[in-house]
């Protein structure tokens, strides 16, 4: 039984750290995320939080790691490029911290509201109401919240808020109206929602777009007065532009747990009066611990063992899908590509698929992705797999596509594939699941045939003669070869028929010889599909 070796470069839960050690195929090494690198030469999975910088340089020190567990939505600081062209699994966990991060955005705004701060040192330097103009605070009762990302978080702060009696503004320019939970929550551009809101909270993920979202621009647009709160990322405010604001008196409070440089020992912000700062602990609460820890266990757990792959950001499933439905149609698609590459006499230069079928409508992408592995393998070995076939395809000149109208049978749910190689024939081959389980070639070129892709298969291509049978069964039995199956399909009677025969195991070379020397063949190969 293989082993895999766990490199944890964070805190985890006891419980979860349990759940490692206790599994049989597993090895643990916990080392601080400063020390990571010293044991990434035998990692196969390494899971961090994103103080961890997972770069190129890094990947290089870990030949034989196949999955990067994020703890947390962020993916910020991993090579993404690096990682996938390594074929290397790269999940996350969004949403687990939600409800901690929404919280904490909370209590930002709460303690700005009511100059928390200030009061409590005044009393800790012995102070009573020493000053209660400066101490006074704001309520949030009919003030106008402005949430910049309407996600898991960002809802979640918008429902509580609403409670408060606040109205609530979101931006968000990848949410409609229909998916907006809550009516009482207005849809607005950037710039209204700045010019209208009292308070601003950012709940986005650090991107492009969004890099120094706020600005001196944007600032000004703000409603004199403002108070701004960061719990996303840091990269997303302009901090010299945020603390000249505070300073000029444009922005009456700002509450930071994010910063662009962490730990922030050069920040603006850090040290201004009206400034509340914390220290990156938005998910820090004991049951998002929990729950991130146990939830970022199960994933790498359940992905090194190809049971299940969820949150994973670079392999080819649609958000929602469960890889309970897509891996059989992978499954079936994988063997399509494998046995494609066997037929193949020259390489592959294009890769068109169809599918058919509400049940396969969402896994186009993955479909493809599965038969560019099963075309690949044969040739790269372990070296491809679902995170890096499309690169790989892609540098050997392989175009794929998506297309309709191939001459394939009338299933219900299809999966048909057809490529052409470089030397301009094309081979086309369809197939479908039983009882949306077993995979089912039907189709090879014109024949039209039923059989499952599983163990060693020679697959024969002769002329429509009789005594085809009997001279192939002479001939394994002769050579002491056992045929579990044989299935045929002949395009019409005296032409050309396609023979694929399930055998108990390969032919030994000389026999396979022997086999394509038979006037009747005109080609032999064989392939072996593994379960």
């Amino acid at each position: 039984m293989s082993t895999f070796h766990i490199l944890v470069a964070t805190d985890l839960a006891e419980n979860s750290l349990k759940i490692l050690k206790e599994t049989a195929d597993v090895t643990v090494q916990q080392v601080t995320p400063s020390a990571v690198h010293e044991g990434l030469a035998q990692a196969h999975a390494l899971i961090a939080r994103d103080d961890v910088r997972v770069d190129k340089m890094l990947l290089d020190q870990a030949p034989n790691l196949k999955l990067i567990g994020r703890v947390g939505a962020g993916l910020n600081g991993i090579d993404m490029e690096a990682a996938t062209n390594r074929g290397i699994i790269v999940m996350n966990t969004p949403g687990t911290n939600a409800i901690a991060a929404g919280e904490h955005a909370i209590t930002l705004m709460l303690a700005l509201s009511r100059r928390l701060v200030v009061a409590h040192e005044s009393l800790k330097d012995g102070w009573w109401l020493l000053d209660r103009k400066r101490q006074a605070g704001t309520q949030l009762y009919e003030k106008t919240l402005g949430i910049i990302g309407l996600g898991r978080v960002g809802n979640i702060v918008a429902k509580r808020c609403l409670s408060f009696g606040m109205n609530v503004l979101a931006y968000d320019p990848y949410i409609s109206e229909d998916h907006v939970l809550d009516e009482r929550i207005q849809l607005v551009g950037l710039k209204e929602l700045l010019q209208r809101s009292d308070f601003v909270t950012l709940h986005v993920a650090a991107t492009a777009e969004t890099a120094n979202l706020i600005n001196s621009n944007t600032l000004a647009q703000m409603k004199p007065g403002a108070r701004l709160i960061n719990t996303s990322h840091g990269s997303i405010i302009d901090e010299a532009a945020v603390a000249s604001a505070l300073k000029d008196g444009n922005l009456a409070g700002v509450a930071v747990d994010v910063y662009k440089d962490e730990p922030p020992y050069n920040s603006p912000l850090v040290g201004i009066d009206n400034v509340i700062h914390t220290p990156h602990i938005g998910d820090n609460t004991i049951e998002a611990m929990q729950d991130l820890s146990i939830q970022i266990v199960r994933q790498v757990l359940d992905a090194l063992h190809g049971s299940d792959y969820r949150n994973v950001v670079n392999m080819p499933f649609v958000p929602g899908l469960d890889f309970e439905t897509a891996q059989p149609y992978m499954r079936l698609a994988e063997c399509i590509g494998t046995m494609i590459h066997a037929l193949s006499r020259s390489p592959v230069s294009r890769v068109a698929v169809e599918y058919r079928g509400e049940e396969v409508g969402g896994l186009v992408k993955a479909i493809a992705v599965a038969i560019l592995k099963g075309l690949l393998h044969p040739v790269l070995g372990d070296k491809v797999n679902t995170v890096n076939a499309p690169v790989l395809a892609a540098e050997r000149g392989i175009q794929v596509m998506q297309t309709k109208g191939m001459k394939t049978g009338d299933y219900a749910s299809m999966v048909s594939c057809q490529v052409t190689l470089e030397d301009g024939e094309n081979i086309l081959m369809a197939g479908t699941l039983l009882d949306h389980k077993e995979p089912h070639i039907v189709q090879i070129n014109q024949y039209r045939m039923n059989f499952v892709p599983e163990g060693h298969l020679l697959l024969m291509g002769s002329f429509d003669q009789p005594g085809v049978i009997g001279k192939v069964g002479t001939l394994m039995a002769t050579n002491n070869a056992n045929i579990a199956s044989w299935h045929t399909g002949r395009a019409e009677p005296g032409g050309h028929t396609l023979t694929v025969l399930s055998l108990d195991a390969p032919l030994p070379a000389p026999v396979l010889d022997e086999l394509s020397q038979l006037d009747f063949v005109r080609h032999a190969h064989q392939v072996e599909i593994k379960s």
